[in-house]
C-alpha cells in the first residue's frame, strides 16, 4: 500500500469499511445508533458544539469497532484454534468498543441533559 496513489488508498479504506459492514453484525448496530443520533441532532438543531461532540463520539465508536474487527480478523487468521493470549486480546478489543460506547453514551446523555434544560 505504500506509494499508492491516494484514490488507491481510498479504495482499500472503502473496502475495509465493506467487508466490516457485511461482517460484522455489531457495526451495523453502532451504524443504526449513529444514525439515531444523527436522526436526534437534525430534529434538535442543537449548537454546534454538540454536533461536534457527538460527532466525535459517535466516530470513536465505530473505530472501536473497526480496529476491535481488524485484530479478531488477524487474529483468527494467524491463529484459528483457541488460544488464551489470543482470546485476551480480542478480549481487550472489545472492551475498547465498550469503553469508547460507554463515553459516548455519556456524552449523549450530557446533551439530553442540556436540551431539556437541566
Amino acid at each position: 500500500m505504500k506509494g499508492e496513489g491516494f484514490v488507491r488508498r481510498l479504495g482499500f479504506a472503502l473496502q475495509g469499511l465493506r467487508h466490516t459492514v457485511v461482517t460484522e453484525r455489531s457495526f451495523r448496530v453502532h451504524l443504526v445508533a449513529a444514525a439515531g443520533v444523527l436522526a436526534v441532532l437534525l430534529i434538535t438543531r442543537p449548537a454546534p458544539v454538540w454536533w461536534a461532540v457527538l460527532g466525535l463520539a459517535v466516530g470513536f465508536v465505530l473505530m472501536a469497532e473497526l480496529f476491535n474487527t481488524a485484530l479478531e480478523t488477524l487474529a483468527d487468521h494467524l491463529h484459528p484454534e483457541r488460544h488464551p493470549v489470543v482470546g485476551a486480546a480480542k478480549d481487550i478489543a472489545a472492551a475498547a468498543v465498550l469503553v469508547a460506547s460507554g463515553a459516548a453514551a455519556v456524552a449523549g446523555l450530557a446533551f439530553a441533559v442540556d436540551w431539556l434544560g437541566g
